[in-house]
């Protein structure tokens, strides 16, 4: 499982030109599951993250964790973050899981994040989506389960 993390000042999905998930202060989670995730790495994948300290404190270092800012997740699924470019110019998704595991797991990390008390705001499972970001920093964190 794969997730690409941004620290924003807000961030937004549309599907259809209206906006289905929104947050203000936090972090915009794009998340890639592969074919042989689980639930156990959902969960891991979420304590990381919502404990990483990537936000400022008084004096301006990363020090503080989402829990201590009250800050928002933003989730959007994305195969993407499995493409195979090392052949050829059209990325293979075959990492990828397909769209039934994919979504029970999607699903299940979203209940992971809201269970640890994070406000979460959701973009579309296999929806066409516009996000829309301010990268605060910029801040951009990739998190990993695989070894």
């Amino acid at each position: 499982m794969r997730a690409l993390v941004q620290r924003v000042s807000e961030a937004s999905v549309l599907v259809d030109s209206s906006t289905v998930g929104q947050i203000q202060k936090g972090l915009l989670i794009f998340l890639g599951i592969r074919q042989d995730d689980t639930e156990a790495q959902a969960e891991q994948l979420a304590t990381k993250i919502g404990q990483l300290r990537i936000f400022p404190d008084a004096d301006g270092k990363m020090n503080l964790s989402l829990h201590d800012i009250s800050g928002e997740m933003l989730i959007v699924s994305q195969f993407t973050l499995y493409g195979d470019t090392r052949k050829g110019n059209r990325p293979s998704y075959l990492d990828a899981a397909k769209p039934e595991k994919a979504l029970a797991l999607y699903e299940c990390f979203i209940e992971r994040c809201r269970s640890r008390g994070f406000p979460v705001a959701t973009g579309v499972f296999q929806a066409h989506m516009e996000v829309r970001l301010i990268n605060d920093g910029p801040v951009t964190i990739w998190c990993d389960t695989e070894k």
